[in-house]
């Protein structure tokens, strides 16, 4: 059986500054919930009001008083070249049903990031649970409909998401083995379970095939995936959109390069994490608290990242421009490449990617 939030949230056109509906209890975050070229409607505690801020816009803000006077703080957090985007987004997804099977951490990311960017409406996805309580938080935050059966949630859905732990995928698959319709598009980002298997055991054929990252879960992720032929151009373009949600995607042609980008990208953060620890200690060591040892790491990484991303340079071309003759910077690369740090990084992504086929091996 089905549960559903307790009131649907409307859509409303602004007039004058803005439009408040019903009452505001508390001070508390919103979401935006739908957008139109003009209208934007945001949504607190199911309570719905509209503002003047830019159209196709995310904004972000605290309410600053109650009922009867109600003022709103905001501020625009997307650019209108994003916001353009969005819109496009939205629209691929427009009356577009989703299920996720599975709600756990990852499924509540990309819900969040479906509805913060205003690409679906809540009354658009259904998400299944076993435990009731987790069922009641999804309803709560988000204002979805949720069931306890993986059997029901799948019924109506145009895309169903598989956001299960690998170790629940049998059971899941055995569950809907037959269920799944032609038209139905079924995404997984259960790690190590390959096309083959997937198509195996659903008994269904259009099939996607993500492999996700940890930053997804704030919207900085890397996702790299690919299609069964039985999936279309159209279907396609609604899973760039469901991806997009959770920060970049890339398709590529063959299946292998997934397994690849679970060495790479999949396991990425954990290389990225062991380096800035290893920074931190090294701070540390020199004298600094950990506390601003570990600042100055987190905004060293993201200054490089940014600048790397923005230059379009090669990497050893940046390299190059800081590393003086003589200096601190050829140093500490000399240290590096004399410990043979190249050759540690290179062997264990490969190893990564080779456990990767392995592990597809013993499940197969």
């Amino acid at each position: 059986m089905q549960e559903k939030a307790s009131e649907a949230v409307p859509s409303a056109r602004w007039i004058g500054a803005d439009v408040v509906f019903a009452d505001v209890a508390s001070a508390s975050r919103y979401h935006c919930r739908s957008q139109a070229a003009s209208m934007l409607t945001l949504a607190l505690d199911g309570h719905v009001w509209a503002s003047r801020e830019q159209a196709g816009a995310s904004v972000s803000g605290r309410l600053a008083s109650g009922p009867d006077n109600v003022t709103v703080e905001t501020k625009v957090t997307e650019s209108r070249d994003t916001a353009e985007t969005g819109d496009a987004a939205a629209s691929t997804l427009a009356e577009t049903r989703l299920a996720f099977v599975g709600a756990g951490v990852m499924a509540e990311a990309m819900i969040a990031g479906l509805l913060d960017r205003c690409l679906v409406r809540p009354q658009q996805i259904i998400a299944s649970h076993p435990r009731e309580d987790r069922r009641q938080r999804l309803i709560e935050r988000f204002g979805i409909q949720t069931t306890e059966s993986n059997r029901d949630a799948v019924e109506q859905a145009e895309i169903v998401l598989l956001t299960v732990k690998p170790q629940a995928l049998a059971t899941v698959m055995r569950q809907l083995h037959g269920r799944l319709a032609p038209r139905q598009v079924t995404i997984s980002i259960v790690a190590g379970a390959g096309i083959e298997k997937l198509s195996r055991g659903l008994g269904h054929d259009a099939i996607v095939r993500v492999m996700p990252n940890t930053p997804a879960q704030i919207g900085k992720g890397m996702l790299v995936w690919t299609a069964t032929e039985e999936v279309d151009e159209g279907q396609r373009n609604k899973v760039k959109a469901i991806l997009g949600a959770l920060g970049e995607e890339l398709w590529v042609e063959d299946e292998k390069y997934v397994d690849m980008a679970t060495a790479l990208s999949g396991t990425g953060p954990t290389y990225v994490f062991l380096m800035m620890e290893a920074l931190i200690d090294a701070g540390v060591h020199m004298g600094f608290p950990r506390r601003i040892a570990e600042q100055i790491v987190l905004q060293t990484v993201a200054g490089s990242v940014e600048f790397a991303r923005v230059s379009g340079k090669h990497m050893a071309e940046l390299r190059n421009m800081v590393t003086s003759p003589g200096g601190t910077s050829a140093e500490a690369i000399y240290q590096m490449e004399k410990g043979g740090l190249r050759t540690v990084y290179s062997r264990a992504v490969y190893a990564a990617y080779q456990r990767t086929k392995s592990l597809a091996k013993d499940d197969d």
